[in-house]
């Protein structure tokens, strides 16, 4: 039996309460594709910023109250809201007013989230939060060129990942990225490279200075990464951890002692 008819099996005891937002704003079709696919795993709510957060990283708002208002465009069968804040504060806000969320799916973002991309990533920082929250987290991208992504192309992958992790009932965080023309999945690590940081100026139509900052990557994808799998046309499923320490310089400089009274 598929994993999809025991996920619909449980269902029958218990409908699971999926969260969705993401970084593009509430009107991205990412998101709109993302909650018709989810639809078939649980009861959805979408709750997501009112403008684009791209970029926005684990920003919260402190300095100002934030209020949510019904989506301007329809989600078919699902309670859908605007916010006008970031990413994590729709998660905030989300999980407050929808008490006993069971996960929180982030996307389908308009751009990958790979590597390095991660530590700025409004999409994954949704997912983080609700990691701090205790409920499960997932963020979910794909490339997208000059046309929007073929998200049709994508359903049945996305499918099978939601399938694959929602069945799993710890806590934990996932990012996921879907290349353009799937062919398979993979669980991978993410990729950590160095990159050369570049400035690139210019002017807008009257003539006001402004800057692009972009950057190159100084090495290749290594095997088994998060972007060596989308390169080669894989999904990419990487599982992540809140804690950033560095267990081995931890542990060698308690074996060094160096700080004993």
């Amino acid at each position: 039996m598929t994993e999809v008819f025991w996920l619909a099996l449980r269902r029958n005891i218990y409908t699971m309460r999926i969260l969705i937002t993401n970084d593009d704003g509430i009107y991205s079709p990412g998101i709109a594709a993302l909650a018709r696919i989810a639809q078939k795993f649980g009861e959805v709510r979408v709750v997501a910023p009112d403008v684009e957060q791209s970029s926005m990283g684990h920003a919260v708002t402190h300095s100002r109250p934030l209020s949510y208002k019904k989506s301007p465009i329809e989600f078919p069968g699902i309670e859908a809201y605007r916010v006008n804040g970031t990413p994590a504060d729709c998660v905030a806000l989300g999980t407050h007013l929808w008490s006993k969320t069971d996960v929180v799916l982030s996307g389908i973002n308009m751009g990958p989230n790979l590597g390095n991309g991660m530590w700025h990533s409004g999409t994954l920082a949704a997912a983080k939060q609700a990691v701090l929250f205790g409920i499960k987290g997932i963020a979910l991208s794909t490339p997208v060129g000059k046309t929007e992504p073929d998200f049709k192309k994508l359903e049945s992958f996305v499918e099978k990942t939601l399938a694959l992790l929602l069945e799993d009932s710890k806590l934990s965080l996932y990012n996921v990225n879907f290349p353009e023309n799937p062919e398979g999945m993979r669980y991978t690590r993410q990729s950590v490279r160095l990159y050369d940081g570049t400035i690139i100026p210019g002017q807008d139509p009257l003539g006001r200075k402004h800057y692009w900052f972009t950057v190159s990557p100084l090495e290749p994808a290594e095997e088994g990464t998060d972007r060596w799998a989308v390169e080669n046309n894989l999904v990419s499923i990487t599982p992540l951890r809140l804690d950033l320490t560095n267990e081995a310089e931890l542990a060698k400089a308690l074996q060094s002692n160096d700080l004993a009274i």
